[in-house]
């Protein structure tokens, strides 16, 4: 397990676009029969998606949320010494997106940028690089961008992940300040590899018969270039971990639940997360939730959640715990020590 704690660090500004195009779960008549469509909705806890259009990708989204933090902000472009692009739905193999995105933002070329690649636990770990790489002598700023259009590798005859995944794209600005320490936990477990996958790729070549569509468990079509998840063991998985895993930060941060104000949890499923702060006895008005009108927005959803449901809530300081778990298998929390984050509003693309 790798603990971290970091000071004099913390996030400045947040913000977060998401497609206009909105998709409801209740017109999923022709893949859920209709008299199982409200208790699919009340157990998921996803009313609606928005879903972008098929030449909109997360890096798109993730350049607006850039443009308007940094707008609403006053940064200038040349003060940012890296750029981080967390997605597992980038523009291409190669090269990597965040270099496009360092061009199109108009930032330095002596700008530091690479990607990481991660499943829904992917933004505590890519806040925890740009928490590090802000620490170090020389680097001021960084801005971290998270976005994911999962609705591109999933199937809309999938009647596991189709009722479950929305498309968003958000903005971090991580840089040096007067703020407290911030510890992460990070947890991987590789031997769950199969749980969530896509299995076309460099393991097994994508070929003509990779593109075809298939029938697979229980009736759910997708071809290998999609993403397959088994929901019981990611359920199974995520209680016995996440829990465990925000108790031990508890105790390693010499803290209580009621230290903190506000427990963000990656945002998978409304009946996991309700099992969650029962297991934890925290008070639900401490629990921001988006997914009833977002869904399941992978790596995206905790910074999502944070400017959907904390603006104007982060004057001053607050203790901020972070949860999230997905692919690999990996999970995380974080308690992050916030003073003054000014998060703009959701918009549109």
């Amino acid at each position: 397990m790798a603990t971290i704690n970091f000071q004099g660090v913390g996030i400045k500004a947040m913000s977060a676009c998401v497609p206009p195009g909105v998709v409801d779960n209740r017109d999923l008549g022709y893949l859920i029969p209709e008299e199982e469509i409200d208790k699919t909705i009340n157990n998921i806890g996803i009313e609606q998606r928005r879903i972008a259009d098929a030449d909109v990708t997360a890096s798109d989204l993730c350049y607006k949320a850039a443009r308007q933090l940094m707008d609403d902000n006053g940064i200038d472009p040349a003060s940012i010494d890296v750029l981080l692009f967390m997605s597992q739905t980038p523009d291409y193999r190669i090269p990597a997106t965040s270099c496009l995105l360092q061009h199109r933002l108009g930032l330095p070329r002596e700008t530091m940028c690479f990607d990481i690649s991660l499943g829904c636990s992917g933004y505590l770990y890519a806040l925890s690089t740009a928490f590090a790489y802000a620490s170090m002598q020389g680097i001021n700023r960084v801005l971290l961008l998270d976005g994911e259009t999962f609705s591109k590798i999933v199937n809309r005859r999938d009647k596991v992940d189709w009722p479950l995944y929305g498309d968003a794209g958000t903005a971090t600005l991580v840089e040096k300040g007067d703020y407290g320490t911030s510890t992460f936990m990070l947890n991987t477990d590789g031997s769950g590899e199969d749980v969530l996958k896509v299995h076309a790729g460099m393991r097994h070549p994508i070929t003509a018969d990779s593109c075809v569509e298939r029938e697979r468990e229980d009736g759910n079509i997708r071809t290998e270039l999609e993403v397959f998840m088994d929901g019981m063991d990611v359920f199974n998985f995520a209680i016995s971990k996440v829990p465990k895993s925000i108790k031990l930060l508890l105790q390693q941060t010499n803290r209580t639940i009621d230290d903190v104000d506000y427990l963000v949890f990656h945002q998978a499923n409304r009946f996991m997360m309700d099992f969650f702060v029962k297991k934890l006895k925290i008070s639900p008005e401490h629990v921001p939730y988006c997914i009833g009108k977002y869904g399941n927005t992978s790596s995206a959803s905790v910074p999502l959640t944070i400017v959907s449901e904390l603006a104007g809530k982060l004057d001053g300081e607050h203790t901020v715990v972070m949860s999230a778990f997905g692919a690999g298998l990996s999970w995380g929390s974080a308690m992050v020590a916030m003073r003054d984050c000014k998060i703009s509003p959701v918009f549109d693309y």
